[in-house]
């Protein structure tokens, strides 16, 4: 079969739920080549429009490290994309018997791999779907990304882990901020290239899952198995550096470029020691980006951390069990109330010592900020304060009453001077 009156077919090498790759030669150049054929486009209008961005995008990519794209267009109603031909097989192995590298051989895994990963990101392109059947391996060792911007609408990771009760593929390598819905980053690749290199050294996954939420699930908050745990003979410098790939939060995992460059370097046959820390800035994340758990502990901690609850009358300062009137052996921290304190930060209790010594040794029901006189006496002594209010209330009371009883001035002439006053009109 010859496309577009250059490229002969010869062999399908791959085939996908909406494309295939044949092995074929381009008869104008006289070189071998990978066509990929996009099948069902017609379905999704803006399809063509689409898959030509993508192409463009991976043709700016040139790299040892990276699928070359040479050409694209439309056969037979059907797009095609023009690729560099890789003699090899990919890294996903036998899907019944994945298989299980060396350190040494995934230590060049990562290095390749990670380098063509940088390349991307320099071009502001992130690849989406890094997996084991993307990294494709040649007849001399080398390690090739394959599949560059074109897997986001092929095999879209978001829409295939919609379908309940199955685990697809490419959700075993899914990074923790796309499984809550962010957009994909460098971070996100790198996230991904972690778990191919852990699968790599352990012959499984960091994580599996009955279904596609269990699965979502862990990437977010279970952290993964150290691969010595599970017999993988594996210096300590590398399981560790392995381990700040699988970060869950984007900003504490390494760019692509260090990566390559530190294992490049050899640096992971050392100890644990010579791994690096990385903690990038980031702007704060909003409610809706922290997982599920963080939200919890936080909301638990902000009502350990509040100065008075408006149930019951305990109070942090002192136990309930400590009798009236009797001292603290040691002055306690006062915790800062919450209109001190900057919204998203938790202050912690701090021990300061008092502007002026009290006078009066400290009293557990002592009343909270903002309350009057009597308000504080009622609460440190509720039976004298009800005891002098009832005599205080006795005495007004009395004193109505006695009022009330008694004749106004002037009252006993009355009743003689108005018969007085009538008759003498």
């Amino acid at each position: 079969m010859l496309v577009a009156d250059r490229y002969r077919l010869h062999m399908c090498v791959g085939r996908g739920g909406m494309g295939e790759v044949w092995q074929a030669t381009d008869e104008v150049l006289g070189r071998s080549v990978a066509v990929k054929l996009m099948l069902g486009h017609e379905s999704d209008p803006s399809a063509a429009e689409r898959f030509r961005l993508e192409a463009q995008t991976a043709a700016r990519l040139s790299h040892p490290h990276v699928v070359g794209v040479f050409d694209f267009g439309t056969w037979d109603g059907k797009l095609y994309l023009v690729m560099e031909l890789v003699e090899g097989s990919s890294l996903a192995g036998d899907a019944g018997a994945p298989q299980a590298l060396s350190p040494e051989r995934v230590a060049v895994v990562a290095a390749h791999a990670a380098a063509g990963l940088a390349a991307a990101h320099r071009e502001g392109v992130v690849h989406r779907d890094i997996k084991p059947g993307n990294l494709l391996l040649d007849g001399d060792g080398t390690v090739k990304l394959a599949d560059f911007g074109i897997a986001r609408f092929v095999d879209d990771p978001s829409a295939a882990l919609t379908s309940t009760g199955q685990i697809v593929g490419t959700g075993l390598y899914l990074a923790p901020e796309r499984a809550l819905g962010q957009p994909a980053s460098p971070a996100s690749d790198v996230y991904s290239l972690g778990c191919v290199l852990y699968q790599l050294l352990t012959g499984r996954p960091p994580f599996q899952g009955d279904t596609a939420t269990a699965l979502l699930y862990q990437h977010i908050d279970t952290p993964p198995a150290p691969p010595r745990q599970l017999g993988v003979g594996l210096p300590a410098a590398f399981e560790a550096y392995l381990l700040t790939l699988l970060a869950k939060q984007p900003e504490q995992r390494p760019p692509a470029q260090a990566i390559a460059d530190w294992f490049a370097s050899g640096a992971w046959r050392g100890h644990q020691s010579h791994v690096p820390t990385y903690q990038q800035p980031q702007p704060q994340q909003s409610h809706q980006q922290q997982s599920h758990h963080q939200q919890f502990h936080q909301q638990q901690f902000h009502q350990q951390q509040a100065p008075h609850q408006p149930q019951g009358r305990q109070s942090h300062r002192q136990p309930q069990g400590r009798p009236q009137g009797r001292p603290p052996a040691q002055p306690l921290a006062h915790t800062p109330t919450p209109s001190r304190s900057r919204p998203g930060q938790h202050t912690a209790p701090q021990h300061r010592p008092s502007a002026r010594p009290s006078a009066r040794p400290h009293n557990p029901r002592q009343a909270p900020r903002g309350e009057g006189g009597l308000a504080a006496l009622s609460r440190r002594r509720p039976r004298k304060t009800a005891a002098v209010a009832g005599g205080i209330a006795f005495v007004v009371f009395l004193l109505i009453g006695m009022a009330w009883l008694a004749p106004e001035e002037g009252s006993a002439e009355t009743p003689s001077t108005l018969p007085t006053a009538t008759t003498g009109s």
